[in-house]
């Protein structure tokens, strides 16, 4: 899924979706190859969004794999959201 820009979220669903696609920037990722592939996003707000969700605040209760970020369906692995911090250190390095 790719993010709308903020005029189109504005125009397509008003205000208050921007609003809560700028308070919480995963809302509308699934996993974290999509925040990799957004176009939108700058490596530091890519790193800043994969940094939040391998957080241990992000940390699904009796389950230390997994991460459920605020504003995502649904938890991932942690090893999912490593994997696309380092992908995205290849890249910005490269």
């Amino acid at each position: 899924m790719r993010l709308a820009t903020s005029e189109q979220l504005i125009e397509n669903q008003g205000l208050g979706a921007a609003l809560e696609r700028w308070l919480r920037p995963a809302v509308g990722f699934g996993h974290p190859r999509e925040v990799l592939k957004d176009p939108l996003l700058n490596g530091a707000q890519k790193r800043a969004i994969l940094a939040s969700w391998a957080s241990d605040a992000s940390a699904v209760q009796d389950e230390p794999s997994l991460r459920w970020l605020l504003g995502t369906p649904e938890p991932v692995p942690l090893s999912d959201i490593r994997e696309a911090l380092e992908r995205l250190d290849r890249t910005c390095d490269a």
